[in-house]
């Protein structure tokens, strides 16, 4: 079993040097947080993940969970682990001071995020969707709910759900039929069933608040018929303490492929209390502020799986000895060379750095720029700044969950038939991030998003923030080659990115993924070379040097690969819509 190490001098190098972390804080009002509170948060993050959860993870997938009684039991240790990190203030990092949050800026918990994911995914899901609950109830809620229920939320005591999915209606939300019925005290009942809910029920805490999308009884067709409420299991007085159980309950746990350690289940609400979480029938839009915070939170956890599988197949790739390197003998003393110095392990090895990396690099600029829609003072600034979180939201979610799956079979790769083997733990890496192309969205609805609403939504505004954020970067840098490289693709993906507007839908629809991974692989390709021109000026010198040799793999044998998209995105779609239904068939 690869033991995990957080990765914080990369951390450290993007946010500090690359990032200039303390001017961005200072040019948004937060110039409190310095370096050092930075640094210090990383340290104890990554000691929490490296000592606390990563130990619980395989044997977390071994135990997975179980359902008595009525009553949900996860693995042993996880409770335990998770009443630590709430007595140490994680789950409140970026909770509103008011209900006794923290306040923290979002490019200092974002590193902590993907610690955990590394660490242990399935254990970090449940925080995961409390803090996006958070969001939702203190954007939309009312200042009585607030009251009544955010404090414990953003503190971890309590902890909360996404209830979208009926067994009918996944994507499609318009087809779902879970009812609310109001009462007369201002309550609702909420009758139906919910599926695929990540911590509907666990023995971590006294209790779980549900966001869940449920149909008024004269709510319009389709979803703008849709509202959101929030359903406690555990009722409050009129103290806000917890008084008697509320009318819902587990009808059973999901059978998983992966992220087994994860309660994963089927939620029943038979007339269940439930309190309205901002307008009748704009539910919807409530809840996408909750998915979208979960969609980028799902990224992090392709982003953990990719960094983890790196760690373990780098650390088998310098131990195992088999064969000869053809550039010559490495290891004379020994019988055979480290399978590191073979070139295809080396492409491999290299494949997942630059990938894990590149999507770091994102993960952290996307971070600043949720600071900066939150805290600057200028509102077209905070309007620019949400232009690019929403135009890159969909890429964030779907190329780094892309990135989490091929990098974990790559290391079940170098590792050969032993990767195969459970005792290793590198074949639960496929499996757990299998889930994170799936849920939020399944990433063809992230590319469907990007192409078909995100590219010209509002003439454009989206991409060209989101151009002229990448232009920031590219106007930072020193050397001169680099930057005039850096320029010619992002300006070829800015053409290619209009032209496309004028497509028909149906070829759109057809190019989706195409374009998402184009888009990825470009914008990644600038970050890049941005990354290798701040290191070249590093004090440090396996950070200067290993960020330009990687910089180098990715340029010469990553970036290619968008031009395979960008053919595939400029065809039409009628090779795609003209194929006969029967002929997927092979017999009549």
């Amino acid at each position: 079993m690869p033991q995990y190490q957080a990765p914080t001098t990369d951390i450290q190098f993007l946010l500090h040097d690359w990032l200039s972390l303390q001017q961005h804080y200072e040019a948004i009002g937060l110039g409190d947080f310095d370096k050092e509170l930075v640094n210090e948060i990383i340290s104890q993050g990554a000691k929490f993940a490296e000592q606390v959860i990563a130990p619980l993870n395989r044997e977390g997938d071994e135990q997975s969970c179980k359902l008595e009684n009525g009553k949900v039991t996860t693995p042993e240790g996880f409770a335990q682990a998770y009443q630590e990190y709430i007595a140490n203030g994680w789950n409140a990092m970026l909770g509103d001071a008011d209900y006794d949050g923290q306040d923290l800026p979002y490019s200092m918990a974002v590193p902590v995020h993907e610690m955990l994911n590394s660490a242990n995914v399935s254990w970090r899901l449940i925080s995961m969707l409390t803090e996006s609950a958070v969001l939702a109830v203190s954007k939309h809620g009312e200042q009585s709910l607030k009251d009544r229920f955010l404090a414990k939320l953003i503190s971890g005591e309590w902890t909360g759900t996404m209830c979208l999915t009926e067994p009918h209606a996944g994507t499609d939300l318009s087809l779902l039929s879970t009812k609310a019925e109001p009462q007369a005290d201002g309550s609702y009942q909420i009758t139906g069933s919910k599926i695929f809910i990540s911590g509907g029920d666990q023995d971590w805490t006294d209790n779980v608040l549900h966001l869940v999308l449920a149909r008024l009884p004269d709510a319009p067709a389709g979803v703008k018929g849709i509202s959101l409420f929030l359903v406690p299991k555990i009722l409050l007085n009129e103290q806000n303490e917890l008084s008697e159980e509320n009318s819902l309950s587990v009808g059973s746990l999901e059978k998983k492929m992966g992220i087994k350690a994860c309660p994963t289940c089927v939620m029943n609400f038979d007339q269940a209390t439930g309190y309205l979480v901002g307008a009748p029938h704009k539910g919807l839009a409530c809840m996408f502020t909750m998915m979208n915070d979960a969609r980028f939170q799902v990224g992090l956890q392709g982003l953990g799986i990719a960094e983890a599988s790196y760690q373990g197949a780098l650390a088998y790739a310098r131990e195992r000895l088999q064969s000869r390197a053809p550039q010559g003998v490495q290891n004379p003393d020994g019988k055979a060379d480290p399978i590191i110095a073979q070139p295809d392990v080396r492409k491999m090895l290299l494949t997942q750095k630059s990938l894990t990396e590149g999507c770091r690099a994102l993960s952290l600029l996307y971070a600043t720029q949720m600071d900066i829609e939150k805290n600057a003072e200028d509102e077209k600034t905070r309007h620019d700044a949400a232009a690019v979180l929403a135009f890159l939201t969909p890429i964030a979610k779907g190329f780094m969950t892309d990135v989490g799956q091929e990098a974990s079979h790559l290391g079940v790769q170098v590792y050969g038939g032993h990767g195969f083997i459970r005792e290793w733990g590198m074949e639960q890496l496929i499996r757990d991030s299998r889930i994170t192309q799936l849920y939020e969205g399944t990433n063809g609805i992230q590319a469907a998003d990007l192409i078909g609403r995100k590219l010209s939504r509002d003439n454009g505004t989206m991409l060209a923030a989101t151009v002229d954020l990448f232009e920031s970067l590219i106007d930072k840098m020193t050397d001169e080659s680099s930057r005039s490289q850096a320029k010619s693709i992002l300006t070829q993906w800015q053409v290619l990115s209009l032209d496309l507007k004028e497509r028909s839908a149906i070829d759109l629809a057809g190019a989706a993924y195409d374009y998402m991974h184009y888009s990825a692989y470009s914008l990644i390709g600038v970050l890049w070379l941005s990354m290798a021109d701040c290191a070249a000026n590093s004090d440090n010198s396996l950070v200067k040097a290993g960020k330009q040799k990687t910089c180098d793999f990715y340029i010469k044998r990553m970036l290619p690969r968008r031009d395979v998209f960008a053919r595939n995105l400029l065809e039409d779609a009628n090779d795609l819509v003209s194929v006969e239904d029967s002929l997927f068939d092979y017999q009549s």
